[in-house]
């Protein structure tokens, strides 16, 4: 049922255009129904061993025990072991989960396990596959309940929280890519040039080479990038104060790069739960959004970036090569809910 809500933000395909707050009409329905419907019906199509698989107690530790890295094991039912209508349930559960444009990059980030199993000619250390991608409901699923969603595997970690059909929670948000951009022919059907996480990426090195170099004395904060974003795996985010340049001391162009790129990572979620993000970010102020950098500004040499509000963190990392060598070609980037994940 279409719910009627307040929003201060404009269209969403452009919701940090304008810094002025002008309230609009929207009804939006919250996603959380149709994962609701989406879940039961996943449920359904399983039998009772894979229900215990799938299924777990919502106060378990295990729905706060998250990672992207490659794991022996996970929570969880694999896409792996599902049969069609299963995974096509799955995929159904996922895609109400996410924007259209999150659900792409989410199935993206699952091809390209076929990209580094060729890549690493099945010998690497960690099995690549690209069917190795766990489901996991917590709770009850039922249209006054609250119940949790996790669908995780290598380079994907999407957790969710449904209370009432509303969403109230889509952190941890994790997407990354091994290769960053593809840059070798390969026989697993990735196109060279493959840029799953493009604007992630593009935009960020916009930003920062269009700042002077009075205004990089603030945003850059280390010559050399970390190697990895912080606190990762862990159920809740780093606290530390926020770093960098603040959104008051960018120009014009400057400002609207840097809102664009946020606006990249909110969009990942369906539109209800995008525009609640913006719509915080405006509340609390723009004034109170700072970026800032580390490393290279060049690609191909190691480089890290973050933005912080207080009602969000976004990390961003690419110091790694890819499964071919090419250096820092391997981006782990998140989206993290300051005042709490899960």
């Amino acid at each position: 049922m279409s719910r009627r809500v307040w929003s201060t933000s404009v269209a969403l395909a452009l919701p940090f255009a304008l810094t002025s707050l002008a309230f609009t009409f929207y009804a939006i329905s919250d996603p959380g129904e149709g994962m609701t419907q989406a879940a039961q019906a996943f449920l359904e199509t399983l039998d009772a061993e894979q229900k215990q698989t799938v299924v777990l107690d919502y106060d378990t530790p295990k729905r706060t025990d998250w990672h992207f890295i490659p794991k022996d094991e996970r929570k969880g039912l694999q896409l792996k072991h599902m049969n069609d209508a299963q995974r096509k349930a799955a995929h159904a559960l996922l895609k109400s989960a996410l924007s259209e444009m999150g659900y792409n990059k989410s199935t993206k980030i699952m091809a390209l396990e076929k990209l580094l199993n060729e890549f690493e000619e099945g010998k690497g250390r960690f099995l690549r596959d690209h069917e190795r991608y766990y489901f996991t409901v917590f709770g009850d699923v039922t249209p006054d309940s609250k119940w949790g969603l996790s669908v995780e595997g290598h380079h994907l970690s999407l957790n969710f929280v449904v209370d009432g059909n509303r969403v109230v929670s889509s952190t941890p948000q994790v997407f990354c890519t091994n290769p960053a951009l593809v840059k070798n022919e390969n026989k697993s059907g990735i196109e060279v040039g493959t840029r799953v996480l493009a604007k992630e990426e593009t935009l960020a090195f916009d930003l920062v080479n269009s700042l002077t170099d009075e205004q990089k004395q603030v945003a850059i904060i280390a010559e050399k990038a970390p190697s990895e974003v912080r606190a990762a795996g862990e159920p809740q985010p780093p606290t530390a104060a926020a770093e960098g340049i603040r959104y008051e001391d960018l120009n014009g162009d400057q400002r609207n790069l840097l809102l664009s790129l946020v606006n990249e990572y909110a969009n990942a979620m369906p539109d209800r739960v995008a525009r609640q993000r913006v719509d915080k970010i405006h509340f609390d102020g723009l004034n109170d959004v700072h970026f800032a950098w580390a490393g290279a500004t060049e690609p191909g040499i190691g480089h890290y970036y973050k933005i912080q509000a207080p009602s969000f963190l976004i990390e961003f990392v690419n110091t790694q090569p890819d499964a071919a060598g090419n250096p820092a070609n391997h981006i782990h980037c998140i989206w993290r809910d300051m005042h709490g994940d899960f």
